[in-house]
């Protein structure tokens, strides 16, 4: 069939909205709108690693049929990722607007994502159950198969966080309201098709009332139904503390209940000892937040953080995660009942901050040193001096962080836990695998 008959010829089913309403008008429909694979008008654009664009159901299906090159191009695939084409999907919004297409034919479109809103947010609003809605409206995040303009545009409708907020708010007492406001906060917060500008609309709009909705979180964190839902309450507040600033992490710190549970999450979720790893790394995140607070050290070496931090430590091989647990670390021995605790059980958590010190990136290096010398040298434990110079490799940790460019604080701290140990070749040289001859500092 010539291209002139196909034009004139009547849309099928599979061809979309956008480009059934063009040929109803007939207006061109610009080639590179088209997907190459359907040579419909797209819903959403994406790239491949060759730079060729298609729109994201079609290209989905031929990579879920097996196929590993590029359709267009024939290119082997060295990744599959999706890229979003923003521009392009301007594009065709703004063509749409300029051809006398109506918007709100277009899926995606800002008028369609305006319309939802209005709708779920009035629901949401005024019903006496905001459950249901809310777990709608989590759906529609959800959902790969929206368009990430759309749900951009329904947070940027007019009010979609505030309404989810105030939902927690007028239902506080409500766990399953609390639960799924929660779920939805916590899908933006996670979700990669989300622009940071409306990520961050999540903490502007908490610090209107922090009190009250991290209560909420709260609640959530020590009665949800589920892990998952404590999970989505420590996501939420490790956003607001990484966002805030002394005055707001030091009036978080003192919801009661808040320390207590961020200790729970991070430890075993079963009688079999099972960690859930996001849940640990949460957790921990948001303790190394409140930490910063002094007020509050106490108060968490009592509930038990120092045992609880000691046991990530041993387990977790994440970098980002131990560096976090290290600050807590560090913070807690600054006050007598951190090093005291650190000392306790064999000073088994002087023995996993030591051990773990190379392993957590160069702040969390500094912080294990800051730790080690605040319970070894400033306080002269007996127990900690012993327990650190027990460990295998001990010395040589403390050698290699001389030598890693640390700052002139830790260097100091360094080489003073370095004189805990019997200067010897043999012990200069334990557990270190490089081949490499370094000068001692002594």
């Amino acid at each position: 069939m010539r291209k002139e008959e196909r034009l004139r010829s009547p849309p099928t089913k599979t061809m979309t909205t956008a480009a059934t309403a063009a040929l109803e008008v007939k207006i061109p429909v610009p080639s590179f709108f088209r997907c190459p694979i359907s040579l419909d008008v797209m819903r959403s654009p994406v790239s491949l690693c060759t730079g060729v664009t298609y729109d994201r159901a079609s290209i989905q299906r031929w990579l879920d049929s097996g196929n590993t090159t590029c359709p267009a191009t024939m290119q082997p695939l060295p990744s599959t990722d999706l890229v979003p084409n923003l521009t392009l999907q301007r594009l065709i919004r703004l063509w749409c607007s300029e051809s006398a297409v109506d918007p709100a034919a277009v899926p995606g479109s800002k008028l369609s994502a305006r319309r939802l809103a209005g709708r779920l947010l009035k629901e949401i609003s005024v019903s006496s159950d905001p459950a249901a809605p809310l777990r709608r409206l989590a759906g529609f995040f959800s959902d790969d198969d929206v368009d990430e303009f759309e749900k951009n545009d329904l947070i940027n409708a007019g009010g979609c966080i505030s309404a989810v907020q105030s939902a927690m708010k007028r239902k506080c007492d409500d766990v399953e309201t609390l639960e799924a406001s929660s779920g939805v906060l916590a899908l933006v917060l996670r979700s990669e098709s989300i622009e940071e500008a409306n990520k961050k609309t999540v903490v502007t709009e908490f610090s209107s009332d922090l009190a009250t909705l991290v209560s909420c979180l709260v609640k959530v964190l020590s009665e949800g139904t589920c892990l998952e839902s404590r999970i989505d309450a420590a996501r939420i507040l490790q956003s607001v503390l990484a966002a805030s600033n002394s005055d707001s992490r030091s009036l978080i710190s003192e919801e009661p209940g808040l320390i207590s549970e961020l200790i729970r999450l991070i430890g075993p979720v079963d009688e079999k000892g099972t960690i859930e790893r996001s849940a640990v790394r949460l957790g921990v995140a948001c303790l190394a937040g409140i930490c910063s607070v002094r007020k509050v050290r106490g108060e968490m070496v009592q509930l038990g953080v120092v045992s609880a931090v000691t046991r990530v430590l041993v387990t977790e091989s994440d970098m980002a995660v131990s560096e976090c647990a290290l600050k807590i670390m560090e913070a807690v021995a600054g006050c007598a009942e951190g090093r005291m605790a650190m000392c306790e059980n064999g000073a088994v958590a002087v023995k996993a901050v030591a051990c773990k010190m190379m392993k957590a990136g160069k702040c969390g290096a500094e912080a294990a040193v800051a730790a080690l010398w605040a319970v070894c040298i400033k306080c002269k434990d007996r127990r900690a001096v012993e327990a650190l110079a027990g460990v295998e490799g001990g010395l040589t940790r403390l050698l290699l962080l001389m030598q890693s460019g640390c700052s002139p604080v830790a260097r100091q701290m360094a080489g003073d836990l370095i004189k805990i140990f019997k200067v010897n070749a043999k012990n200069c040289l334990a557990g270190y695998e490089s081949k490499t001859t370094h000068i001692m500092p002594f």
